[in-house]
């Protein structure tokens, strides 16, 4: 049993290198998946099932050919792309998964979610979380047009940068408190999530008993894949992603809002 994990892809046309890795591991190293988890962010931005460009369906058509090949693939929505839907699920053959979501890893008791519910120090986040996770809200959002849609879009990526400029670092890492009530209420051994773009392992003591944070690494950075095996765990990096072609208001901070 491997199982691999990516998270924080942000894929779209601006960045066709990142694009071209991960259709490249889709075809070739994910075939040797027991299952793929991407934990969110799989794009920089998603307007609606209906408002597929030519990248994007490049990446769903790749999505298609691995689950077609037998190996399933779990998607969970981030805080870019909260509008993917039955639509996109049924397209790529891929399941649509809750955040957070508690699955068995070879006998551990794991939490995946996408992370931006730990960032609890980041009280305008979540309430702009809580609005974008409500269903009535996505609902009425589709109903808008293609450009009205678009429009919101681009005022809620400049409303980010904006935020993540003021905003002390700190507040937006996830909370110690908050992952230790997580793993006391979910009964987790492991958890596993993306979302703040700093990668590393963390150990938790929760009621007498030291549990696992494993933070992913962000795809376009460097194509990394976390990889689990008969309870070991290994990250590989895949590949180096060539500098996204920013404009001077937008940094890796501002693309985590």
């Amino acid at each position: 049993m491997a199982y691999a994990f990516v998270s924080d892809l942000h894929l779209d046309g601006a960045q066709p290198q990142a694009i071209d890795l991960f259709v490249d591991f889709l075809g070739a190293k994910a075939r040797s998946a027991t299952a793929l988890y991407i934990l969110g962010d799989l794009f920089e931005s998603w307007l609606g099932d209906d408002l597929i460009d030519a990248p994007q369906q490049q990446i769903c058509t790749a999505l298609r050919a691995l689950t077609a090949s037998g190996v399933p693939v779990f998607v969970m929505r981030g805080n870019r792309d909260f509008l993917l839907d039955v639509e996109f699920a049924r397209q790529t053959g891929v399941q649509l998964l809750p955040d957070p979501v508690l699955v068995h890893l070879d006998g551990t008791l794991t939490l995946l979610t996408h992370g931006d519910l730990l960032c609890t120090d980041d009280v305008q986040y979540q309430q702009l979380r809580s609005l974008a996770t409500d269903p009535v809200w996505r609902r009425g959002l589709l109903q808008l047009s293609t450009a009205t849609r678009g429009a919101l879009a681009a005022i809620a990526r400049a409303g980010s940068r904006k935020h993540m400029a003021r905003a002390r670092p700190d507040i937006m890492d996830v909370n110690p408190d908050t992952v230790t009530k997580v793993f006391a209420a979910s009964g987790a051994e492991l958890m596993i999530h993306g979302h703040t773009h700093r990668p590393a392992e963390h150990q938790h003591p929760v009621e007498g008993r030291s549990c696992t944070r494993i933070v992913l690494d962000a795809w376009y950075d460097c194509g990394q894949c976390l990889w689990i095996e008969l309870g070991r765990i290994a990250t590989q990096r895949l590949g180096d992603v060539a500098a996204r072609q920013a404009g001077p208001n937008e940094s890796e901070t501002a693309r985590r809002g």
